[in-house]
Parts: structure tokens; C-alpha cells; sequence
């Protein structure tokens, strides 16, 4: 299949919705921070065994770094990877769906506010005389 040019990085061997790619993102996204595998666990709600060796091989490959302590974090110089997760944070946001309200009672109370939004004949008359008079004032 062929690729672009301009987006193709070789590099970047990660499929969406993998525990490396979750990985990789919440690094990239908290590029600010090392982590333990403990605090990646608890976060990403991946087991205990999975987070050491996806982690492992994320350091092994360079994606990501650790600590001489053991905390893992994004490489700053991985501009592919930030490019990916900005990539991943886009289709995100492109298939984000709205919220539906919880109960019937919401329902009814967006109702109730768009009634009372609601414009009368009269209401429009009287604005339209407001504008009016006040063209005339202006020649």
C-alpha cells in the first residue's frame, strides 16, 4: 500500500490501541514526568506483567528513556513520536461523541429553558420598533 511522503515515519512502528501505543502516548503527552512501571500501571490499568516487558521493549527499540532510578519518560528528541500522539489526540477528537443527557429529567429541563427562550410575534414587533426609532433618530 503506498504511503505519503510528507507523514511517513518508518520509525514509528506502533498500532493504535496496543499497550505499546497507549504507552508511548501517555508518555508523550506527560513529557514532563518519569514514571514508574507501578505509576504507568495504575494509569493505563495494564497488568503488572504486561507494563515491565512493554516498557522494556519500548526502552530497548528508543521510544522511550528511564532514569538511572528506573522512571521512564519520553525522549525529547523523538519528533516522530510527538507527531504521533498529536496524530492519535486529532482522531481522538475527530470521533469524540456528545454526551446524551443521563436522565429524562435533563431532558425535560432543556425543554423547559428553550420554552422560556422562546421569541412571541409581540416580542419581535416590539424590537423591531426599538431599531426603527432608533434609525430615525440617526438621518
Amino acid at each position: 500500500m503506498p504511503v505519503s511522503i510528507d507523514d511517513h515515519d518508518p520509525d514509528v512502528d506502533l498500532r493504535p490501541g496496543t499497550t505499546k501505543s497507549d504507552i508511548v502516548a501517555f508518555l508523550y503527552r506527560h513529557d514532563e514526568y518519569g514514571y514508574s512501571p507501578q505509576d504507568l500501571r495504575n494509569e493505563l490499568d495494564i497488568p503488572h506483567g504486561t507494563a515491565k516487558v512493554t516498557l522494556k521493549r519500548l526502552y530497548d527499540s528508543g521510544y522511550i528513556d528511564k532514569t538511572p532510578d528506573g522512571y521512564y519518560h519520553a525522549r525529547r528528541d523523538r519528533e516522530d513520536l510527538y507527531r504521533y500522539t498529536a496524530a492519535l489526540d486529532g482522531l481522538d477528537r475527530m470521533f469524540a461523541t456528545h454526551e446524551e443527557p443521563d436522565s429524562t429529567a435533563e431532558l425535560e429541563d432543556n425543554d423547559a429553558d428553550a420554552e422560556s427562550a422562546t421569541l412571541t410575534d409581540d416580542d419581535i414587533d416590539e424590537a423591531v420598533d426599538l431599531l426603527d426609532d432608533a434609525d430615525g433618530d440617526n438621518p
